[in-house]
């Protein structure tokens, strides 16, 4: 299911108060941890993911590591009692899988779990109507990449913002992802000519209010669709 554009998968348990879901692998001699989309967009690009040595059986609630964001520091906690197997070392060097692939590639630890279920651990259902408050209150919004820059172009008129946009991107790599919010009604139209003519993505668009946001992405090979106008 999805929650606000937040995926939330039917197929492991959760536990919600501290952001982690565990998938029981097959046979159920060992299980899979990591975090909760709607959390990983809450505190934003993962810059670093840490391992704490964690010989023997661990307690629930303790450590196994840690996460940094540039608004953020937090700890990884086993929802249940388990022996750690195995570290997502891809995490190491590649620690926005946490953001980008929270429920596959993003996975945090392996474990041998001395359960399998039973509290804290609960279905997508029983968790549902609580995240989505969670979700609203705090206003998360999940995108389908995270944003690695956030422009404001509020009273800006729309040629101004495009001449802004194109300098930011000029200057970042491929792949970049960069949430634009304005009130420029003529945007939506803008947007899509922009897109059309400099053959980078445009990835979402939504509405709140008087607001209109995009999430664009730098193309490695952009391909233009139409002529630009000079």
């Amino acid at each position: 299911m999805e929650l606000e554009g937040c995926p939330l998968p039917e197929d492991r348990l959760y536990d919600l108060e501290n952001n982690v879901w565990m998938l029981v692998e097959p046979g159920g001699a060992s299980a899979r941890i990591g975090i909760i989309s709607a959390f990983a967009a809450f505190i934003g690009p993962v810059t670093a993911v840490t391992y704490r040595p964690l010989p023997g059986p661990i307690a629930a609630g303790r450590s196994v590591g840690m996460i940094e964001t540039v608004r953020f520091t937090g700890a990884v906690r086993l929802p249940v009692d388990g022996t750690v197997t195995e570290r997502n070392s891809a995490l190491l060097q590649r620690p926005r899988l946490v953001n980008d692939s929270p429920y596959d590639a993003g996975w945090i630890v392996r474990f041998r779990p001395d359960r399998v279920q039973g509290p804290p651990l609960e279905s997508a259902h029983a968790i549902r109507e609580r995240l989505l408050e969670r979700i609203h209150v705090q206003r998360i919004r999940c995108w389908p990449a995270t944003p690695d820059l956030e422009m404001f172009e509020i009273g800006i008129e729309c040629s101004a913002i495009l001449t802004k946009l194109n300098e930011e991107l000029a200057v970042r790599p491929p792949g970049t992802a960069i949430l634009l919010v304005t009130d420029e009604p003529t945007s939506p139209i803008e947007m899509e000519r922009w897109s059309d003519q400099t053959g980078h993505g445009l990835l979402a668009r939504r509405r709140e209010g008087d607001l209109h946001q995009f999430l664009v992405r730098k193309e490695e090979h952009p391909v233009p669709r139409v002529p630009r106008r000079d």
